[in-house]
């Protein structure tokens, strides 16, 4: 995983410079001005807790390198569910979920910027772009595109911080802090993401309520739950604990809830569903 992150982050680079080639950051950073107000993805995640429900951002992904393509397949295939933004949005929203991620990502993940805004449009669930962000000029894009929080993922600045070499936790660390900076200044959440006690120990200096734990092992693949309750006893009281990962059942949903950890970011057992929103509802109500 660590070199197909690695791919991905050179091949982010590259994006990003393309686009600043078409268009400046200080032409982007004004068009945030005329961006949908932000819905709040901190409040709809406490509000469903507050309520005694499990809290879902439930997602929206055709396909990623480790797992193919998840939906929207050639006909007769597995995968020839049909990936509709909106519709999934609409049934997610309709059947319990209390915010939606989005990949944008087209090369690896088979995602668009479009089906963000579409899927936000057709419902009135705060939008989580799921994305691999690296500097500033993604922050300001992502406010233009309607989003209401943005994804920082710790091992990606560790890896961008390592080459060539330097002080990976300070300057890891302080760019976090400042696009964290720059996304609360526009209005939107921050969910940064964590694998291991080491990141989480970076993660937890940011001001962010959301703490991201995924339980896929980068290296290997293999997915594990006690990621999760491993890190768990290193996290304040004050902060929300997103399970990401390996949530395939109703059991893992009780064995997670049983620890209070009530909120969820799950997509693959979704997108392989039919109805991902009806899968949404057996899997947590």
């Amino acid at each position: 995983m660590s070199d197909i992150l690695s791919k991905i982050l050179t091949v982010k680079k590259q994006e990003i410079a393309a686009a600043k080639a078409l268009k400046p950051y200080s032409i982007l950073l004004q068009e945030t001005q005329s961006a949908a107000p932000p819905r709040d993805f901190v409040a709809a995640i406490q509000n469903k807790i507050a309520a005694g429900k499990s809290a879902v951002i439930a997602e929206i992904k055709q396909a990623s390198p480790s797992k193919g393509v998840l939906r929207g397949g050639s006909s007769g295939s597995v995968h020839s569910f049909a990936f509709v933004p909106a519709e999934i949005a609409q049934t997610y929203a309709q059947h319990g979920a209390a915010c939606l991620s989005v990949l944008t990502d087209q090369q690896f993940f088979m995602g668009s910027p479009e089906y963000l805004q579409a899927a936000r449009n057709a419902c009135s669930l705060p939008v989580l772009r799921k994305d691999f962000i690296l500097e500033e000029y993604q922050i300001a894009e992502t406010r233009t595109m309607n989003a209401d929080c943005i994804l920082l993922i710790v091992s990606a600045f560790l890896l961008e911080c390592g080459n060539p070499p330097g002080n990976l936790k300070n300057e890891s660390l302080e760019r976090m802090l400042k696009l964290e900076q720059l996304a609360h200044s526009l209005g939107m959440a921050v969910l940064v993401e964590v694998h291991d006690a080491a990141e989480l120990e970076m993660a937890l200096q940011l001001s962010t309520p959301l703490i991201g734990i995924n339980n896929r092992n980068l290296h290997t693949f293999a997915t594990s739950l006690d990621t999760t309750l491993e890190l768990l006893p290193s996290i304040p009281s004050g902060k929300i604990v997103v399970t990401e990962s390996g949530i395939h059942t109703p059991a893992d949903v009780a064995r997670m809830r049983a620890h209070q950890v009530n909120t969820f970011l799950v997509g693959e057992a979704f997108m392989r569903a039919e109805d991902p929103g009806i899968e949404l509802a057996r899997l947590f109500f």
